[in-house]
């Protein structure tokens, strides 16, 4: 990530200021230019998208994935953050209860987020702990965290380090989380039947040789 602005900005500002031709977040009134991600990274995330896509259409659910929505989280002492996920699968039914989303594309609460999934990057602290915490103060039902080139911490994905796969699912107001590694299906509270292990994940983000 690259800080594009220090001055803190709230997030009305934020939304005023940012472009569509590059991808911002807002960490705590900060704005932050996004790193044009990996190739690999782009393959697993289109993977994942196509995968999931298939599982919520044939469960008849009312749920999509927006192009370049944004969640709000609750404003706090150091500043508001707004965050744009690798990954957003947003409920249809609620968004009418989200009065930022017509003109803003903007969500705030859990029951519009069934599933949110974050791709780690150089800065894995920010998926983590930043986001994880913001994302289960929201209530979001279930937040992934995809360490493909197992870059976080040895607390976090254990040692010796190697790719691995964070479902967090939100119970009775807080996350417990299940690490998937290998040929271990992933166990998706939101997607039960989802037949997809973290090997298949992984897999996804490498070039294809013809």
């Amino acid at each position: 990530m690259v800080q594009a602005l220090a001055k803190p900005v709230t997030f009305a500002e934020f939304l005023e200021w940012k472009s569509d031709e590059k991808r911002y977040e807002l960490h705590n009134g900060v704005i932050i230019e996004m790193n044009q991600p990996l190739g690999k990274h782009e393959r697993i995330g289109g993977f994942l998208t196509r995968k999931l896509s298939v599982e919520f259409d044939r469960l008849n659910l009312p749920y999509f994935i927006p192009k370049q929505a944004l969640v709000k989280s609750p404003g706090g002492e150091l500043g508001e953050s707004a965050y744009s996920p690798d990954i957003l699968i947003l409920n249809d039914d609620n968004l009418v209860n989200e009065s930022l989303w017509e003109k803003q594309s903007t969500v705030t609460q859990g029951d519009s987020i069934p599933l949110v999934i974050e791709i780690v990057s150089t800065n894995w602290r920010v998926d983590y702990l930043t986001k994880a915490a913001d994302y289960e103060e929201i209530g979001i039902l279930e937040y992934w965290i995809v360490d493909y080139l197992a870059l976080g911490g040895r607390r976090f994905i254990g040692n010796p380090k190697q790719p691995t796969i964070s479902v967090y699912s939100f119970v009775e107001g807080e996350y417990q989380v299940s690490q998937f590694r290998g040929d271990e299906r992933i166990v998706s509270p939101i997607f039960p039947d989802l037949n997809l292990s973290a090997e298949q994940i992984f897999n996804a983000g490498k070039l294809i040789q013809i």
